[in-house]
């Protein structure tokens, strides 16, 4: 009971409070620390390939849950077809391997490359730990434990709204499998990372160029004339 108290009520509330908290005061006091940190320039071939797998296969598993999360009805509706429900498995379970595939690619590179050691933090492994935990979970949860876009809505939106409604119903996930729970426990230890990590310029929007001045370039051309 302690620990389902411990991962399921108290860590989650702990995650959120140092998301926003850390976040905004990121935001307010050190702006210029919110920053990706391209490594483009010291290594491109590995980054083209593993970029693209991660982030758009990344991209689409969070839209699926986001999906499950505000809109429940909409995908009960939608696996009330089989045909559908089988569709939208198999393209979920194949953007998870896309996006693991990609990670790997990233983390190969990220330990191979001396000029990237170099520009590497222990908290950018940190975090790329805990993205290949939630990666692994999350594909073996889908390959383990069926139709998961199916018992989503049922189980994890539910417990999940009670966490934002301050009313937490720890009960609706802890009989579940081991695996499920890491996969869940998990990500809120990437929400409690996420502000100290490079994952922060995710939520940055570059909005103050819309606002700036237009800036003047002038081209500085030296002449060289002959001798």
């Amino acid at each position: 009971m302690f620990w389902n108290q411990l991962f399921f009520v108290i860590f989650p509330y702990i995650a959120l409070t140092l998301a926003i908290a850390v976040s905004i005061y990121r935001a307010v006091f050190r702006p210029f620390t919110i920053s990706s940190l391209s490594t483009q320039l010291l290594e491109h071939r590995q980054l083209y390939w593993g970029n693209i797998a991660f982030h758009y296969g990344i991209l689409f598993v969070l839209i699926g849950h986001l999906i499950a999360l505000f809109l429940p009805a909409g995908l009960m509706w939608w696996n009330a077809v089989p045909v559908r429900l089988l569709l939208l498995e198999v393209t979920g379970l194949g953007m998870g391997l896309w996006a693991l595939a990609g990670a790997l690619i990233l983390m190969y590179r990220r330990g191979a490359s001396r000029p990237i050691q170099v520009v590497t933090t222990p908290m950018d492994w940190v975090v790329w730990l805990a993205l290949l935990v939630s990666l692994i979970t999350g594909v073996l949860t889908a390959m383990l434990y069926r139709f998961g876009s199916a018992w989503f809505t049922g189980v994890f939106t539910p417990y999940l709204w009670s966490i934002l409604r301050f009313s937490p119903e720890p009960e609706r996930v802890t009989a579940l499998p081991w695996l499920v729970k890491l996969h869940l426990v998990n990500f809120f230890v990437l929400t409690a990372l996420f502000p100290f990590s490079r994952l922060i310029h995710i939520v940055t929007l570059p909005l103050g160029y819309l606002l700036r001045p237009w800036q003047i370039v002038i081209a500085v051309r030296r002449r060289i004339t002959a001798a």
